[in-house]
């Protein structure tokens, strides 16, 4: 099913977010929060198949993709509030709870979305939590401090844009077609000097939190460089449970689009077999 796109309101002005929805859902809304500086572009085959059965809205966050960029660099709960507006204008919760899927920034954003709604939102799924040590954290906190800004000569934004083509395009993994690198690196290299906004919360976010989780929550993750940091912080989740994936580390969601459906729908279960 092809998602349309469309705007709605938030406390930083509009949200942009993709929204597919079959002729007959059977399961609950799931909602998709992206990485960053990605945007839910990125989603783009995972929300085709996932909306076989349920609909499917994925939010570009605040300063990402097509959404109005906040005034400053916002906490992880900040920008969750900004998705509850969203879920609110959109009336997503009048019927059912609602699934929550959230990778790397995005499974930190949507733990967040749980806290903030803990009746609304039925069940969370995170991969890629960022629960790095507190010396690399504070390391990488101050890189996003030192973000390249605009000058006359571009020099900065020009070699973090040139590093983000060699990520994105000439390292992508096998399989991933060059148009659609590119376009994820056009979107990822949109923000320019905002790029690395969300990182303030990310790398100053309070793990004190993630005990505070009430919803069951799957903790699903590849092998990539955040596999031990996502078993430690599943860990913390009360009643998490921890999936791997092996033999995936980048471009999931380009190559593995039917493995990663798979575990979603054996967690995510409809509303029609938890009632009986």
């Amino acid at each position: 099913m092809s998602a349309t796109r469309a705007y709605t309101r938030c406390r930083y002005g509009q949200m942009h977010y993709w929204d597919a929805t079959p002729a007959e859902a059977t399961a609950p809304t799931l909602v998709l929060l992206h990485q960053n500086p990605s945007a839910s572009m990125e989603y783009a085959g995972l929300i085709e198949e996932m909306a076989r059965d349920r609909r499917v809205v994925a939010f570009d966050t605040p300063g990402y993709g097509m959404s109005d960029a906040p005034p400053g660099p916002p906490t992880m709960a900040e920008y969750a509030a900004s998705f509850v507006d969203a879920i609110a204008a959109l009336d997503l919760a009048e019927n059912a709870p609602l699934d929550v899927f959230g990778f790397h920034t995005g499974a930190l954003l949507a733990a967040e979305l749980g806290l903030a709604l803990p009746n609304e939102v039925g069940r969370l799924v995170l991969s890629g939590i960022p629960m790095r040590d507190p010396a690399d954290r504070a390391a990488r906190y101050r890189d996003a401090l030192a973000t390249p800004q605009p000058t006359e000569d571009g020099a900065g934004i020009l070699a973090r844009s040139a590093a983000l083509y060699r990520y994105v395009v000439t390292d992508r993994t096998a399989g991933v077609p060059l148009a659609r690198a590119v376009e994820l690196f056009a979107e990822k290299n949109r923000t320019l000097d905002h790029g690395a906004w969300a990182y303030h919360g990310v790398w100053s976010y309070d793990y004190a939190r993630l005990p505070l989780i009430v919803q069951p929550t799957l903790v699903l993750q590849p092998h990539d460089a955040l596999l031990d940091a996502s078993r430690a912080a599943s860990a913390l989740i009360p009643g998490a449970r921890f999936v791997d994936l092996p033999g995936l580390d980048r471009d999931i969601f380009e190559i593995a689009i039917p493995q990663i459906a798979q575990a979603l729908r054996d967690f995510l279960i409809p509303v029609s077999e938890t009632e009986q």
